[in-house]
């Protein structure tokens, strides 16, 4: 078999295949390079180089586990057997209850591979469970028809919490660790947080923030790049609800006086979520923020991001070389992490290693060593970097060059015959080359290991159901810096707001870009220190499009607004 790691379901149907000679290694080595590169599943692909079908697949892995191949017959099953479980049980194993005696209850699972769902149904239902195999896309339809997702209502909630708390905030605030726990797992407070998360989900935020005031407990969610609040529930349930939190992110709740970092990972909609935890301690109590990695993303690829072809032609010619650095920069949720993942995804083969290092890694790709960076326990970028040159790889991803240490291991991996992929803090492409100058590494090793520079922004896009197209003033064209003969009569377009977009004229975002070539010239500037402005106007001479130039095609092509791309990006 390959020498690459592979899920345990994968290796099991690999086993199961080869060994009763329905394919051969070198098939199935070629099946998943085929899923590495193109996102499917393993199971997808097999099926559609028709190896084997579904159901003889689904028949050999019931042999394999020991129990049986059955179809799902939603007319067989009575309101009786549906109430065996909790809606939330159900959807959460993913499984569908098809037959019960006194002491047993026959389950078909999504994932019968799963080696806990045996001994977790049984304390979750008190009753033996017996699981059994068949169509994942059956048992999802019938989880829709008879365990729809209902969330609950938030008014319904928080009138269940005004009966159930008589206290004030005062109450709770000098509460010890046995009271804050008690509170933080009280039924209501339980059911309110997981629908705040599962709506922030279903709304595909990116950040949740619970902030506590003075008169007001604020909730909101960053959508787009922009906050929205939801109605705020009452200030007494501050404590409670935050200390949910930090009990689910395993952090202590009784201190409340010093900043905190956790994680919290669950699934919702039978997707893995992870929720990076930070807590801050405020005038009036912890503010808390939620980062949400939604870790089950495989639509990464260049031709998603909003890169024009000609970019994308260029940096795929970059990262294809044996060696050098190139490097990905953009402020903090600029989508660097997505960019440099896509290009990581079209140089995954099984011909090639590829290593990286992050904190928090974001996306789970197979096929990747993906390495967490865990700075409390001295796990760090530098130490990651050097133990990967010890691991014999062709190409590393670096979260983040942080320091001086971390950038000169960086240039040393490159020198020494790897491709390293990485992210910077600057406003622009020529930043980066500053960036690391003041670092302290010598321009010499910068102008001969970097090879190119993407500068981007993500900018909101224009809500296509709500869009009006308009015809700009000079002072608009005149703050963008440009003109009516450059723009040759396009209009521009702008959202009114409707119910689609939340009255915000804006629905989704899309990236604008900027790539800097080292080129002769360029590498030149560089080894004279030359400022950042003079090797930027260099590039454009060379025809590099600069941030706004691309926020202003982008305009013109109806995508986006006047206002973000004034807000994102300067001359």
């Amino acid at each position: 078999m390959a020498q690459i790691d592979i899920s345990a379901d994968v290796s099991m149907i690999w086993h199961l295949l080869v060994s009763r000679g329905k394919a051969t290694d070198e098939q199935l080595e070629e099946v998943l390079d085929e899923s590495i590169r193109n996102g499917q599943s393993f199971q997808k692909v097999l099926y559609n180089y028709d190896l084997i079908n579904e159901d003889s697949l689904l028949q050999l892995i019931a042999e394999e586990l020991g129990t049986e191949f059955v179809e799902i017959r939603t007319g067989e099953l009575d309101e009786e057997l549906i109430d065996v479980m909790r809606s939330d049980v159900a959807r959460t194993y993913g499984v569908i209850p098809i037959k019960q005696t006194e002491d047993t209850v026959t389950v078909v699972a999504e994932n019968p591979f799963d080696p806990r769902l045996v001994d977790e149904l049984h304390f979750v239902l008190n009753k033996d469970c017996q699981v059994m195999v068949g169509r994942p896309k059956d048992v999802q339809d019938a989880l829709d028809l008879f365990y729809p997702e209902k969330g609950g209502s938030i008014s319904d909630v928080l009138d269940e919490m005004k009966e159930l708390y008589g206290m004030g905030a005062e109450d709770l605030k000098d509460a010890d660790e046995k009271e804050l726990e008690k509170a933080a797992n009280e039924a209501p407070i339980v059911r309110f947080v997981n629908i705040i998360l599962q709506q922030a989900i279903k709304d595909k935020a990116s950040d949740i923030h619970f902030e506590p005031f003075a008169d007001e407990f604020r909730i909101r969610y960053r959508i787009d790049g922009a906050l929205y609040e939801m109605a705020p529930p009452p200030k007494h349930l501050a404590i409670p609800v935050i200390s949910r939190l930090k009990v689910m992110s395993g952090l202590n709740i009784a201190e409340r006086r010093l900043p905190q970092d956790g994680r919290i990972e669950l699934r919702i909609s039978r997707k893995p979520i992870d929720l990076r935890v930070s807590t801050l301690p405020t005038r009036y109590g912890e503010s808390v923020v939620l980062r949400v990695l939604d870790r089950s993303v495989v639509s990464l690829s260049f031709d998603n991001l909003g890169l024009t072809p000609e970019m994308v032609k260029k940096i795929r010619a970059m990262i294809g070389q044996p060696n050098g650095i190139f490097l990905v920069t953009g402020p903090t949720g600029s989508g660097k992490t997505t960019t440099l993942y896509s290009g990581l995804k079209e140089l995954n083969t099984l011909e090639d290693k590829l290593l990286t290092a992050e904190d928090p890694v974001e996306y789970d790709i197979e096929g990747i060593m993906q390495v967490p960076v865990r700075e409390n326990v001295g796990m760090t970028f530098p130490k990651a970097l050097r133990a990967f040159l010890r691991q014999d790889p062709d190409r590393i991803m670096v979260g983040e060059i942080r320091d001086v240490e971390t950038a000169s291991i960086a240039i040393q991996a490159s020198l020494t015959g790897h491709l390293v992929l990485s992210t910077l803090h600057t406003n622009d492409a020529a930043g980066a080359v500053t960036r690391l100058i003041d670092m302290g590494i010598e321009p010499f090793l910068i102008s001969s290991t970097v090879i190119g520079v993407l500068a981007q922004r993500l900018i909101r896009r224009c809500c296509n159901n709500c869009k009006d197209a308009y015809i700009p003033d000079d002072k608009e064209l005149r703050l963008l810096g440009t003109n009516r003969e450059d723009i040759q009569g396009k209009p521009f377009y702008r959202g009114h707001g409707c119910e689609i977009c939340n009255g915000s004229g804006y629905k989704g975002r899309v990236g604008i870009f900027e790539l800097l070539e080292i080129s002769e010239a360029v590498q030149s500037m560089i080894n004279r220190k030359m400022p950042t402005q003079d090797i930027k106007r260099k590039a454009i001479e060379e025809g590099m499009m600069t941030l706004r130039k691309d926020g202003i095609n982008q305009i013109l092509s109806g995508v986006t607004t006047a206002a973000e791309v004034l807000q994102y990006t300067m001359i």
